[in-house]
């Protein structure tokens, strides 16, 4: 993984110094809460419903297990001793308070760590696929790229203070593991026949208010090039950009009410008087960056059977090779090498928020990451961790070792694989709980015989119409509203991520929130009655449209109605 420079070392260190003067200086009343709000945006520091709240960015997921550790210190010195991973491949720490701030930057720094535009109106920490680098179905290995367009990108003094903020994501793979086209950037990898590295350029996608997915506006750009034409479709979205509107403020609204086309056109125009400039990528400069990505010492070994997998977990009762065999097909994914493979470690165990981890966990997880990957792990866009590069022969004693930890969970794609964001109960923005929601559901579906008779099925969960739990792209979606200051739930059908990437449609008004349950045994319901043999629930809804659905979702609503009256006529 990318190892800081003096150049790096000495930029976080010099924003830890900065930032703690203008804490110091907030703090004496120097410096107004209107003037330190911005200043604090941007070191990823926000005031939430009952306290601070920091985000700390984790580049393209990639984790080294020295910084877990000191994760795991921070949430135990400075918070309440957890972290929760959020969508973005960071990590979100709830209760800290202001005075303590500076240190927890000082101390990320200590281990190549920051927080610095993880907030604010600037382009924000890139993504990518969580398995880059080992995935097999990979083209190419994304992370030198997001590696050079993160430094660019840092502090860029240009494009600090845009219309809104600002999210690329890189994939390089043929399945789509990043939501490329639902972010305001989405960059496709790819090699031509010649082996030259090119991409294609997606923008104006994205979620909350106003779902859009990315148009493509440029193929085959060659990756040197990056540089110069990112900064041409900044300048015209800096330029153009709704900045006396919040809400139509993304490049989103831009790219729609110009068109892709003319969108496309004014870029190219601006491109034509920077491209030859000195801010394109050179070889020199991807010889830097990529010396850090080159493949670990990897043993020379033979790919091993699910049979002969198996049969290392003995002679023991069959519960436990039934739960070994369940993980491997939920939780293992193939990688490139042989004997091989990459291990998700889910962290939505039942009743806990999905992406909170402990600080013991941490700490366990790094001492796995040591022992079984080669010392890193990434962070995943549904809020789990992977350990990139296990030994195939080694699957059965990680899965012990892990199952101590609570995280072997095999439900890795399943109904209770929750995405969903802290809502109500931390976020200021919010407008009803996720937490609580996302656990009722775990409870009504605590039956892991049944979520594997059901299959992928995706819910995702957003406190409010921002989407930082993606409801969107959920196959079910949930969002809270407010109504009269009382906390609903809209209900969307239909999202997908990945290659066939769609938004979900709102199936109609609101459900109080202990009627969700209620509502999702519904709908699944409904799909387990009318679909066919191996059909998926995606499948499915496209083939019987909304309707079946939304009449099960709302029937609860007639039986009550009808319960009531009866209760009535008794009376």
């Amino acid at each position: 993984m990318y190892k800081y420079d003096h150049i790096d070392q000495t930029l976080v260190d010099q924003r830890v110094a900065q930032f703690r003067d203008q804490v110091e200086r907030r703090l004496n009343g120097a410096l107004p809460e209107e003037e330190f709000r911005p200043l604090r945006l941007q070191n990823g520091l926000y005031h939430q419903r009952h306290a601070y709240m920091l985000r700390v960015a984790i580049p393209y997921g990639l984790l080294s297990a020295k910084q877990l550790r000191m994760l795991a210190l921070i949430a135990d010195k400075y918070d309440r001793g957890y972290g929760h991973f959020t969508t973005r491949q960071n990590i979100q720490y709830n209760w800290v308070e202001l005075e303590g701030t500076p240190n927890i930057l000082a101390d990320l720094a200590k281990v190549e760590m920051h927080a610095i535009q993880t907030s604010g109106n600037c382009i924000r920490n890139i993504t990518s696929d969580a398995f880059a680098g080992v995935a097999a179905d990979e083209y190419v290995d994304p992370r030198p790229i997001c590696e050079l367009l993160r430094q660019w990108s840092t502090l860029h003094p240009e494009f600090a203070h845009l219309p809104r903020k600002f999210k690329f994501a890189i994939n390089g793979a043929k399945e789509d593991r990043t939501i490329l086209l639902c972010h305001d950037v989405g960059i496709e990898l790819k090699k031509d026949a010649a082996g030259q590295l090119l991409a294609d350029i997606y923008a104006g996608g994205g979620m909350g208010r106003t779902p859009i997915l990315g148009s493509l506006i440029k193929q085959g750009l060659p990756w040197q090039l990056l540089p110069s034409y990112l900064t041409a479709l900044l300048r015209v979205y800096n330029r153009f950009g709704r900045r006396d509107n919040l809400y139509k403020a993304r490049i989103k609204i831009l790219v729609k009410a110009l068109g892709p086309e003319e969108f496309a056109r004014q870029v190219e125009g601006e491109w034509a008087h920077i491209v030859d400039g000195d801010d394109n990528f050179t070889q020199a400069e991807w010889e830097r960056v990529a010396q850090h990505f080159t493949k670990p010492a990897y043993k020379t070994l033979l790919p091993l059977s699910t049979e002969q997998l198996l049969a290392q977990i003995g002679s023991v009762e069959g519960n436990e090779r039934i739960a070994f065999s369940r993980w491997l097909e939920r939780n293992v994914r193939s990688h490139q090498v042989p004997g091989y493979a990459s291990v998700i470690l889910s962290l939505k165990p039942h009743g806990v928020p999905p992406g909170d981890v402990t600080s013991a966990q941490m700490n366990a997880i790094a001492d796995l990451a040591d022992q079984y990957s080669f010392g890193e792990l990434r962070a995943t866009h549904e809020q789990n961790l992977v350990l990139a590069d296990v030994e195939q022969a080694q699957l059965v004693e990680l899965w012990r070792a892990a199952k101590k930890q609570n995280l072997v969970l095999p439900n890795i794609g399943l109904l209770t694989d929750i995405i969903a964001c802290p809502g109500g109960d931390f976020c200021s923005l919010a407008n009803a709980k996720s937490l609580p929601i996302a656990k009722a559901i775990q409870e009504r579906f605590d039956d892991l015989d049944y979520l594997y008779d059901l299959g992928e099925i995706t819910l995702n969960i957003s406190g409010c119409i921002n989407s930082c739990g993606h409801h969107h792209v959920g196959n079910i979606g949930v969002l809270g509203v407010d109504k009269d200051g009382e906390e609903w739930y809209q209900i969307t059908l239909g999202g997908e991520q990945g290659n066939d990437a769609a938004i979900g449609k709102v199936i109609g008004p609101s459900f109080y929130a202990d009627e969700i349950p209620d509502v999702m045994t519904n709908i699944i319901n409904t799909y387990v009655g009318q679909r066919h043999e191996d059909e998926s629930f995606i499948s499915a809804y496209r083939r019987l449209g909304v309707a079946p659905f939304k009449e099960a979702a709302y029937s609860h609503a007639k039986k009550k109605v009808v319960s009531e009256q009866a209760a009535g006529g008794a009376a």
